[in-house]
């Protein structure tokens, strides 16, 4: 067994399919790889200790807000026969809390390798995303595992719900800007008036969600072929159905135009929606960068920059 090992994952963000992935329709999650989640794990004499953001004790006294990781680690703990090994966890992670960014999921990825590596164990993309669904089912309930899939991935990943995850080919350049608006995002109110809407205008809203679908298929084509500008306006045109079911907010709706104003290709809100944060597709370093200074200016809270690299996800 290794003195010290290291576990690692990264966030991700919702590109095409926010909330009409709900109805059947397909999702694209980018990973973001340069916003990290690190797991370290250091052998000790004695106890079984953790400190992250949240929490810094002994690892029993896990209080209810970590319920998802005290499952994960008694889980992998018992499966390595692990229950009297000692050692310190030590969890730090750039990822925001309720912002769309997976953040359980890349500490449940990143648990998971590290406690894989610590008890020198072989692990397979299969058996990490089975394992991390431990977590994830008892932090979010039913969740799709897309947040799982991405966190773990080096390429994007396309969803279609009850169907199928896959790592797709990725062959686009350019930067992403992603921005926190400063207000939390509301996901289960985003959602439930959706849902309203459909009832009360089902025809409108049902064309608005398959509109949201035709743009994921297309925007799958343009990761591939690398054809930004055709992205950007796919991006844009997905705002404007997001809008109109009404998950938007007016934080997000002026710091998108503000990201326009200044160079964006397109922007866009990303995840639930009514908060959180947006993302805007740039050409160059130079339009990112300015992108992401008038955005500060603007009022968001955070930024963070993703420069694209067309390659495949290693064996």
């Amino acid at each position: 067994m290794e003195k010290s090992v290291i576990g690692k994952s990264n966030a991700k963000i919702i590109l095409l399919g926010d909330h009409s992935v709900v109805y059947g329709q397909p999702a694209i999650a980018l990973p973001l790889t340069s916003v990290n989640t690190t797991v370290t794990m250091t052998a000790v004499p004695t106890g079984q200790t953790i400190a992250s953001r949240y929490f810094d004790g002994p690892i029993a006294q896990l209080n209810h807000h970590l319920a998802g990781v005290v499952k994960l680690i008694a889980t992998l703990l018992a499966r390595f026969e692990g229950e009297n090994v000692p050692f310190h966890m030590a969890i730090t992670s750039d990822l925001p809390a309720e912002r769309g960014m997976g953040s359980s999921a890349a500490v449940d990825v990143a648990i998971t390798r590290a406690m894989y590596r610590f008890f020198d164990r072989p692990l397979t993309r299969e058996v990490l995303l089975d394992t991390v669904a431990i977590g994830e089912k008892i932090t979010h309930g039913n969740p799709s595992g897309i947040d799982a899939a991405t966190s773990s991935s080096a390429v994007p990943i396309w969803l279609i719900p009850h169907e199928s995850i896959q790592q797709i080919p990725f062959h686009l350049s350019g930067y992403l800007v992603i921005a926190d608006s400063g207000v939390k995002g509301q996901t289960g109110q985003a959602v439930a008036a959706v849902a309203r809407r459909k009832t009360v205008f089902p025809q409108e809203t049902d064309q608005q969600i398959a509109r949201l679908g035709e743009l994921s298929y297309a925007a799958r084509e343009c990761l591939t072929t690398d054809q930004q500008q055709r992205l950007g306006q796919i991006m844009d045109q997905a705002q404007e159905q997001l809008v109109g079911l009404g998950v938007s907010s007016p934080e997000l709706d002026r710091l998108i135009s503000v990201a326009r104003a200044n160079g964006a290709l397109g922007a866009k809100l990303t995840g639930g929606g009514m908060g959180g944060c947006l993302i805007a597709l740039c050409d160059t370093a130079t339009n990112a960068e300015n992108v992401k200074q008038a955005l500060l200016a603007a009022g968001a809270t955070a930024t963070w920059t993703e420069a694209f690299h067309s390659e495949e996800e290693p064996a």
